[in-house]
């Protein structure tokens, strides 16, 4: 019995003593470490100028602060940046994209700030949604404590952009996505001929020679206008995988975000 009793405690250290020795399971520390590294998405809402509540989707990995806007075009939602916003966080950026309330719906994602808008009887046109953006710009500055913005429009939301950039001091930079003169009250080409801060223009093919006109009296050294070889799209839409020719929007793009780090 005292033999049985010795082996079985001898046993028993010997599991111990290997147990306190076993290699570090690598794949659990990897996760660990990564888990800084993981695209947090939350929708959240804030208020624009007005007050109407704004709906956004905030992409961002855990320590990040968000310095990227992103604003849809017409008939739209934020759902038109699903995968954008995630491409995005890989090149380090926390971004927001926002509804505005000129739009519709996109990628099964409706347009809350659209529906809340219209539940209040406010107006949606293209110019009621200024205000949106520059609410967002507004929200984002507090929160990033106090770092410029890139705002990244399309199509109306591009020319929106444009025009608020041009004198707002929390704005960094602004690409926009086929802009255009969307707006009979203004005239784009005059208003946007100062721009003193970095500025992406691009679009379709066939609306470059357009986009080319818009931004003419802009100082070139503050513009990077891209103009795809192929048929392109209009819009953000430009960056979407489904897009022909979208990797060679996304190397002007990119190569755009690196020159203002």
């Amino acid at each position: 019995m005292y033999n049985t009793f010795k082996y079985s405690l001898l046993f028993s250290l010997l599991i111990l003593f290997s147990c306190k020795n076993k290699p570090t399971n690598t794949s659990d520390v990897s996760a660990e470490k990564n888990t800084e590294n993981l695209v947090q998405k939350t929708t959240i809402t804030f208020p624009s100028k007005d007050g109407l509540p704004i709906t956004a989707d905030i992409y961002k990995t855990k320590r990040a602060k968000i310095n990227v806007l992103l604003c849809h075009q017409a008939g739209f939602s934020r759902g038109e940046y699903s995968d954008t916003a995630l491409e995005l966080t890989k090149l380090g950026y926390a971004v927001m994209a926002i509804d505005q309330r000129s739009g519709n719906a996109v990628n099964n994602i409706k347009n809350e700030t659209k529906l809340a808008a219209t539940k209040k009887g406010l107006g949606t046109t293209y110019l009621d949604a200024k205000q949106d953006i520059e609410g967002a710009i507004n929200y984002i500055f507090t929160q990033n404590e106090g770092e410029k913005i890139i705002v990244v429009g399309s199509s109306y939301s591009a020319s929106l952009a444009l025009l608020i950039g041009v004198d707002n001091e929390k704005v960094k930079a602004v690409a926009a996505f086929s802009p255009g003169e969307y707006f009979k009250e203004i005239n784009m080409n005059k208003e946007i001929s100062t721009y003193q801060k970095p500025v992406f223009v691009t679009s379709s093919l066939s609306e470059s020679e357009s986009v080319t006109i818009l931004i003419d009296k802009i100082d070139t050294k503050f513009t990077t206008h891209f103009i795809p070889e192929v048929k392109g799209i209009h819009g953000s839409r430009a960056l979407w995988k489904t897009t022909e020719g979208s990797e060679n929007y996304w190397a002007s793009f990119t190569n755009f975000l690196s020159a203002i780090k």
